[in-house]
C-alpha cells in the first residue's frame, strides 16, 4: 500500500472522459512506478482512493508524460466546486 499527499491544479485534457484530471506531482512517479505492476488491473492504469475537499472516491491513475492523472469524477467536482485552474490538495491510497 502507498499512501500519498500533494498539492496540484486541476488541469482540463481532451483524452478520455471525464476531461478534468489532478496531475501527480512529477516527484511522486517513482513510487507509484515501484508498486504500479502489483496495483495495476492493465493498460497502465492504477486504482485508487482519493480525497479531495473532504470527498472520498475511487477511481484509477492513468500514466502521461513521465507521471500520473487523477481523473476529477463530475460528482467529486460537484460536491467539492473544484473546477479547471483551482489548486487542490489531494489524499490518496494505493493498494488500499
Amino acid at each position: 500500500m502507498l499512501k500519498l499527499a500533494f498539492h496540484t491544479t486541476i488541469i482540463e485534457w481532451r483524452g478520455p472522459a471525464p476531461f478534468v484530471y489532478a496531475p501527480v506531482p512529477a516527484e511522486h512517479a517513482a513510487e507509484i512506478a515501484r508498486i504500479k505492476k502489483q496495483a495495476s488491473y492493465g493498460w497502465g492504469v492504477i486504482p485508487v482512493e482519493a480525497v479531495i475537499g473532504g470527498v472520498t472516491f475511487t477511481t484509477s491513475l492513468f500514466p502521461k508524460d513521465g507521471t500520473y492523472l487523477l481523473p476529477i469524477k463530475v460528482a467529486v467536482r460537484k460536491q467539492t466546486g473544484v473546477t479547471v485552474g483551482d489548486d487542490v490538495d489531494v489524499e490518496m491510497v494505493i493498494g488500499g
